[in-house]
């Protein structure tokens, strides 16, 4: 990947901190299922936006990407985590092809990862990367789907849940699962997207500026009807199933893509899946725009633009089990 600027990430802690979280623009971040709900993928873009999940290349490509492009982001989540001490056997819940298992095996180099996920393609993705990073001997993966059975997952100090939990048909139940499979003491960190990344400038395209905020808006309304759970406030269902909520914190992205093949790819990725959305509800005009920015030998197509940005912000909750 070209090297890529960042700007700072703005931090907002709320340690021991219950209130509700009230952004408006909740989306999801996977290329996860609608109907295997426990194998929502890691801080993909695309997330909800695609069809029913197979475990295609594209797919398992695209999370890769966002594991790449976000690996600061990454790190900088299992870094604020209020941990009393090093964890040693950890979940992640919906790992994907592996974007949570592999910041928190090099956040905790003692710590062994039990990787659990809907798609038995993303598990082997996620193998392979651990067997070539030489990690293999200190992850587990599991295929499951956790609304139908739950696995034994030991008794692990901490569970990481990133984008998974609006995706189980009962999520409060869910946590209640998690609350009594946690070590005592043990932490669950909870992290959403806190608004779909945008990829664009305001005033692109030419021909048809904000088109990329019209998108989004028929996608939200899409997604009211059809995912109830996401952008849920995860505050007080954690303290309903028995946990003592420790932090909530906000995290904003704001990456520069001039010069980066990953993040054009990136975005290609995510404004595709969203247009599978949308198409039938946006006018012809917008459509036709979208398709010109999506078509890879278009002048003006995502891959040959220097001007895309990775924005959105993140939201992490930090809850203990007693």
């Amino acid at each position: 990947m070209s090297p890529t600027a960042h700007r700072p990430e703005q931090h907002h802690d709320a340690p021991h901190h219950n209130t509700p979280h009230h952004d408006e623009q909740h989306h999801d971040e996977e290329h996860a299922s609608h109907n295997t709900h426990a194998h929502a993928h890691s801080h993909s873009p695309a997330h909800d936006h695609g069809q029913a999940g197979d475990g295609s290349g594209a797919q398992a490509e695209i999370l890769d990407l966002d594991a790449e492009v976000l690996a600061g982001h990454i790190a900088s989540v299992t870094a604020w985590l209020p941990l009393r001490e090093s964890p040693r056997h950890i979940v992640d819940l919906g790992s994907g092809t592996g974007a949570g298992t592999f910041a928190l095996l090099a956040r905790f180099p003692e710590a062994h990862v039990t990787a659990v996920d809907a798609s038995a393609a993303h598990l082997q993705r996620l193998r392979e990367k651990a067997c070539a990073q030489g990690v293999d001997d200190r992850v587990r993966t599991l295929q499951a789907d956790l609304d139908t059975s739950w696995p034994d997952l030991g008794a692990p100090d901490l569970v990481w849940a990133s984008a998974s939990l609006h995706h189980m048909a009962d999520p409060d139940a869910t946590l209640r699962r998690v609350h009594d499979t946690l070590a005592p003491g043990g932490l669950l960190a909870v992290v959403e997207l806190a608004g779909f990344p945008r990829f664009l400038p305001e005033d692109a395209p030419r021909d048809r500026p904000g088109l990329e905020e019209r998108c989004h808006t028929a996608s939200d309304r899409f997604h009211a009807e059809h995912v109830p759970h996401r952008g849920a406030d995860w505050g007080p269902k954690l303290s309903a199933a028995g946990f003592a909520v420790e932090g909530e914190r906000t995290i904003k992205v704001d990456i520069e893509g001039a010069g980066s093949p990953a993040i054009g790819r990136y975005a290609q990725g995510g404004l595709e899946r969203l247009r599978a959305t949308v198409a039938d509800v946006l006018p012809p005009e917008d459509l036709a725009a979208l398709d010109r920015l999506l078509d890879p030998g278009s002048p003006d197509g995502l891959l040959r633009r220097d001007d895309l940005v990775v924005r959105t912000e993140r939201v992490v909750w930090a809850a203990r089990r007693s």
